[in-house]
């Protein structure tokens, strides 16, 4: 089913983003919409049998708003300095006519003269925030549903008109009304604090996005091609499969690819978050919009465009963005029933201080604070700010948060279970021990258990290789190659034959092996793969080598510990070895010998206990167990990045950043929680006091004015503290 989204321009508050959802799930064929307030966005998921993207837009401008077209990030973000730079406008024109209007209003005469001044200063400021009106009407005739537009334009609305017909009423000399009593510069200055309240909000919400601009700006415009021998530089867009790209120090990659020639140290501190360059040659992937640092190389494309790493990066930081969090949903319940109770509210509050004897200009001004002071928009940028802040600031740090759900409970988990081999391990082979036996030396072992193994391919045969190319041994190759399953080798060198392999292939060609026990199994206890190494009927000498730990694991684990996690290991491999590896991670808890495709059982047995699981796993073979957790999380190491299965993506090679994770959930969650109860607390306070419930008491009465100020700084003060949020230190960094 396809997903679009769809920009829009136009949205003042939650109850706009309530009124486009609401339009759009009446569309025959739309599944599922979320429309984003913060971001601008609508998400949609539809049938495209039944409906169709023009039509979906059509619905959204009859709403009363207004589509940006254009998918370029970039036009999206001039479209959204032009609502900025408007409002700063609308705001400086607006208050500079409020303070001329106020001048006049405090002038001693009151002549037909000077109230036509401030008709006049009043209106132009009106006609400057006019889209409120326009919004407002808009929101009652094709919404059939108030917002925030119709709260300001019914409460600036009443102000203006009230001193229209009170102004008309002097002219023409009638008693009652006089010019002391107008509401001109009451108006002009709710409009104005409005105007400079949207104005720092659409300001602040900007810097929401930050992350996927800084993403966004790594791309580069061109690539140097080679073509038939020539070098060809071409733009961003016209770069296919295949195409060999040239790069050079201090460039940017611009796809991804593989190097076909060439050595460089690739920075890709800005798409991984590891801050080490990493060394690239003949074979290595590279990611686009990485910085070559030092060499030049020629790589092949293999992904570009949509499929590029960074362009997955993106659109997983923005599909969290735009997906709300479980607890926002008490805010969209109040938001949705927000503006028409505010209305009853201001309505009988006007009613109830006339029936209490009290001036028709008294019950305005209370009809007119309350409906200026209630601000929705406070309750509706809540949770998605600090949501779209947060999982920025993991974007920064190369873990990928997929939805707002796992932002909101990641920090809840009880056990976190670990996948051992790629996850705490490297997954690979290292030689750890080389003992000699007889004349030989350690030089002499190696080079003849690569020579055996050079045509093997076995993962400890590469190991062996490797070992031994590091070391700078030549390896010739064998004579002759013989492979045992399940014991080992026989290779042909020279005047001898060469044995390696276990105690069944030395049993075979009866070698005895007793002398050399206890070595074995002392290795063997620690967890070791020991290989046998024979030459001419004689023992030589043993090789061990070990799935090592990676950098980091046991810090993260112990940062787990402090945090209160119990932490477990699961792996297909023995008892023996998996308890020798939990021991060196001080893992307390190991499920042993369990196959891939019981991982998700295991899963499932500790929820069913009560048990809030995350599963960690290199998302390969774990995808079942990824799935089945409460959270999964998987190393995507850099490249591999959309693992379906996981709720978190770690870009970087390093298990610290699940702990990073789980202590950003908490810290985001916090922030919530914190503008949650700003925005409730500011409604539920400030609207009866506007109402008047303090009059009867102390004879106090919100001014209009004051009201409207603290409604413009509620929802800022709201998107202030999720941008805080940008000061946050993961636990492994200096405070």
């Amino acid at each position: 089913m396809p997903r679009i989204t769809i920009n829009i321009s136009g949205m003042h508050c939650a109850s706009c983003a309530l009124n486009i959802e609401n339009a759009l799930k009446k569309v025959k064929g739309v599944k599922d919409v979320n429309v984003n307030f913060t971001l601008e966005r609508a998400f949609i998921d539809y049938d495209a049998q039944n409906t169709d993207l023009s039509f979906l837009e059509n619905i959204i401008e009859k709403t009363g708003y207004r589509v940006i077209k254009s998918a370029a990030y970039a036009d999206q973000e001039e479209a959204r300095q032009k609502e900025i730079a408007s409002l700063r406008i609308k705001f400086i024109v607006s208050l500079l006519f409020s303070l001329l209007l106020m001048y006049f209003s405090m002038r001693m005469e009151s002549g037909r003269i000077i109230l036509l001044i401030q008709f006049i200063l009043a209106t132009i400021v009106i006609i400057t925030g006019r889209q409120f009106f326009i919004d407002g009407v808009n929101a009652i005739l094709r919404a059939h549903n108030a917002d925030m537009n119709t709260l300001v334009a019914l409460g600036v609305g009443s102000a203006y008109f009230y001193s229209v017909i009170a102004s008309i009423a002097v002219w023409m000399g009638q008693a009652y009304f006089h010019a002391a009593g107008l509401y001109y510069e009451t108006a002009a200055f709710l409009l104005s604090f409005i105007l400079l309240g949207k104005f720092l909000e659409a300001a602040a919400k900007g810097k929401t996005s930050q992350a996927i601009r800084r993403l966004m700006e790594l791309q580069v415009k061109t690539a140097t091609i080679v073509e038939d021998t020539f070098e060809k530089k071409i733009p961003i867009e016209e770069v296919v499969v295949g195409n060999i790209v040239i790069v050079k120090p201090g460039e940017r990659i611009p796809v991804d690819g593989i190097v076909m020639q060439g050595y460089s140290a690739v920075d890709e501190s800005m798409i991984t978050g590891e801050s080490v360059p990493v060394e690239k040659g003949i074979g290595d992937e590279v990611i686009g919009a990485a910085i070559n640092r030092t060499g030049s190389f020629m790589f092949k494309a293999t992904k570009v465009g949509k499929d590029t790493v960074l362009a997955q990066i993106v659109r997983l930081v923005e599909e969290a963005q735009a997906f709300k969090a479980p607890i926002q949903q008490l805010a969209d319940q109040v938001a949705a029933s927000f503006v028409p109770t505010v209305l009853l509210i201001a309505f009988w509050g006007f009613i109830a201080w006339v029936v209490m004897g009290q001036s028709f200009v008294f019950a305005l001004t209370i009809f007119i604070t309350v409906l200026i002071i209630a601000c929705p928009c406070a309750l509706g940028v809540a949770t998605p700010t600090a949501v779209a802040v947060a999982t920025g600031i993991g974007a920064s740090h190369g873990i990928l948060i997929k939805n707002a759900m796992s932002l909101e409970f990641a920090h809840q988990v009880q056990v976190v279970v670990f996948d051992k081999t790629g996850t705490l391990t490297k997954g690979k082979p290292q030689i750890t021990d080389i003992i000699t036996s007889g004349a030989y030396t350690e030089k002499e072992i190696l080079e003849y258990a690569a020579i055996a193994e050079k045509r093997s391919g076995h993962p400890l045969g590469e190991a062996i290789m490797k070992h031994a190319e590091y070391n700078y041994i030549d390896i010739p190759g064998p004579d002759d190659f013989t492979y045992m399953p399940g014991k080992g080798i026989i290779a042909q060198y020279k005047d001898g034959l060469i044995l390696l392999g276990n105690r069944k292939l030395f049993s075979q060609n009866n070698i005895d092996t007793s002398l050399i026990e206890n070595k074995l199994s002392a290795l063997e206890k620690e967890g070791k793969t020991v290989i046998i190494l024979g030459y001419k009927n004689a023992i030589i000498g043993i090789i061990a080598a070990a799935d090592m730990v990676k950098n980091y694991s046991k810090e993260a684990v112990l940062a787990l510990k402090k945090m209160g996690k119990k932490v477990m290991m699961i792996t297909g491999d023995n008892e023996k070895t998996a308890q020798v590896i939990a021991s060196q991670l001080n893992i307390d808890s190991v499920l042993a010998q369990v196959m891939p495709q019981d991982k998700a059982n295991e899963i499932k047995k500790l929820k069913d206990a009560g048990l809030k699981v995350a599963m960690v796993g290199d998302g390969i073979n774990d995808a079942p167990a990824l799935a089945q957790a409460d959270i999964g999380i998987a190393l995507g190491a850099g490249m591999d990045i959309a693992i379906e299965s996981a709720d978190i993506v770690l870009l970087k090679d390093d298990l610290r950043d699940a702990v990073v994770a789980m202590d950003l959930s908490r810290y985001a969650m916090k922030k919530i929680k914190q503008n949650l109860f700003w925005a409730f607390f500011y409604n539920i306070i400030c609207i009866p006091i506007a109402a008047g419930v303090l009059y009867p008491f102390s004879k106090f009465l919100l001014n209009p004015v004051i009201a409207s100020a603290a409604m413009a700084f509620s929802s800022v003060s709201v998107v202030t503290n999720s941008l805080l949020m940008r000061r946050y230190r993961s636990p492994f960094e200096s405070k």
